[in-house]
C-alpha cells in the first residue's frame, strides 16, 4: 500500500507504530490496528517472531486507524503476535512536527492536513502555546503523545485539535466545560479561552502533583487571567465522578478510556450538551455523546483510538 491508495478525503493521523494482523470478519473494522508511540522506534526493537510492519506515514483517520494518547512499550509490541496481512513501506515524507519551531507553525500544519478546520479552533490553539504544557527538554510541537509522569500523558496536538473541533459548538462564550483527566491543563486552558470570562472551565485530575503543575502551566499561558478571575479552575478528584459543583456542562471532554461511560458524567451533561470520551479496553472508540433537550442520549463512534485507561489513582500509580 502507498499514499496513492489512501483516500485524500480521510483525515490526518500522527505517525505511529503499525501493527497488522488478520481478524475475524466481526472485527474487520479493527483489522488494521495502529498503536501510537512517543518516539520513533527502530525495527530492531521488535522481535523477529512478531509479524510487525513499522511505518511512518502522513496517514488519515478512518475506523481502521487507531490514534490516541497511549504510549506503546516494547513489551506490549512483542505480546501482540499475528500474521502480517500486508506490508507498508516507510515513507520519509511524513510530517511529525520534528522540524516545527513555533506553536503557530504547528497549528498551520494541522490546518494543512485538515485536522484544524475552523478559525476559532486555530485561534485558541495558537493562543495556548503547547510549549508551556510539556516537560522540559521535550520538543513541544511534535505530533505525538508525551509522558508527563505518574503513568499519564499529554495527548498529541492532532488529538487535541480533533476534540476541540468536535466540541466547538458547545464551547461558546458563557458556556460551561469539564475536562476529565486534565493532566497538564492544556485543554482546560483552551476551553477557558473559548467559553470566556462569563463561562466556566473546570479541570479534574486525581494526581495532586499534576494538578499543582498544571496550575503553574496555565499561569504561564494566555489563560492565566481566567485562572486568576476564577472562571477557570483545576481540582483534585476522581474524574469518573465529574465535578458536580459546577454542573451541568455544555461540553465534557474525557482524556482517558473508560470501560463504560460513567453515569455521573451523563448526569452532569446539560440537555443540548456534548461529551467526547474514548470507551473500550483493547479496542477503543472515541464516542460522541449528545444529550437532546428532552434528556435523551445519542451516541456515535467518531474513530478508533488507543488511550490510557480511565481508572483509579491507585491503579494508575500501580499501588494496588
Amino acid at each position: 500500500m502507498n499514499l496513492t491508495q489512501i483516500s485524500p478525503s480521510l483525515r490526518y493521523c500522527a505517525p505511529s507504530i503499525g501493527l497488522y494482523f488478520n481478524t475475524p470478519s466481526s472485527l474487520r473494522r479493527h483489522r488494521r490496528l495502529r498503536l501510537p508511540t512517543a518516539l520513533p522506534p527502530t525495527t530492531s526493537s521488535v522481535p523477529k517472531t512478531t509479524a510487525t510492519i513499522i511505518s511512518f506515514l502522513p496517514r488519515f483517520l478512518n475506523p481502521n486507524f487507531v490514534t490516541g494518547n497511549c504510549l506503546l512499550s516494547r513489551m506490549e509490541v512483542s505480546s501482540l503476535n499475528g500474521p502480517a496481512s500486508e506490508a507498508v513501506e516507510i515513507d520519509k515524507r511524513f510530517w511529525s512536527g520534528s522540524g516545527i519551531g513555533t506553536n503557530k507553525e504547528m497549528v498551520e500544519n494541522l490546518q494543512n492536513y485538515g485536522v484544524v478546520r475552523s478559525k476559532k479552533v486555530s485561534e485558541v490553539m495558537e493562543s495556548v502555546d503547547r510549549a508551556f504544557f510539556v516537560p522540559d527538554g521535550v520538543p513541544p510541537y511534535v505530533d505525538t503523545p508525551v509522558p508527563i509522569g505518574y503513568n499519564a500523558t499529554i495527548s498529541a496536538p492532532h488529538m487535541h485539535a480533533t476534540c476541540l473541533q468536535l466540541l466547538e459548538k458547545h464551547l461558546q462564550p458563557g458556556m460551561r466545560a469539564l475536562d476529565v483527566g486534565s493532566g497538564t491543563g492544556y485543554l482546560t486552558a483552551c476551553f477557558a479561552l473559548m467559553v470566556g470570562p462569563k463561562g466556566r472551565a473546570v479541570g479534574v485530575e486525581h494526581i495532586p502533583e499534576l494538578v499543582a503543575s498544571s496550575i503553574k502551566n496555565i499561569e504561564k499561558s494566555a489563560a492565566a487571567p481566567l485562572l486568576k478571575e476564577g472562571s477557570l479552575s483545576v481540582h483534585v478528584g476522581d474524574g469518573r465522578q465529574g465535578w458536580a459543583e459546577c454542573a451541568p456542562y455544555d461540553a465534557i471532554h474525557v482524556g482517558a478510556a473508560a470501560a463504560e461511560i460513567p453515569p455521573a458524567l451523563i448526569d452532569q451533561l446539560k440537555p443540548g450538551g456534548r461529551m467526547v470520551i474514548p470507551v473500550g479496553n483493547i479496542f477503543q472508540d472515541l464516542k460522541v455523546v449528545d444529550k437532546d433537550t428532552d434528556g435523551s442520549i445519542n451516541i456515535r463512534d467518531e474513530t478508533s483510538v488507543r488511550y490510557v485507561p480511565l481508572t483509579s489513582r491507585e491503579a494508575q500509580l500501580g499501588d494496588n
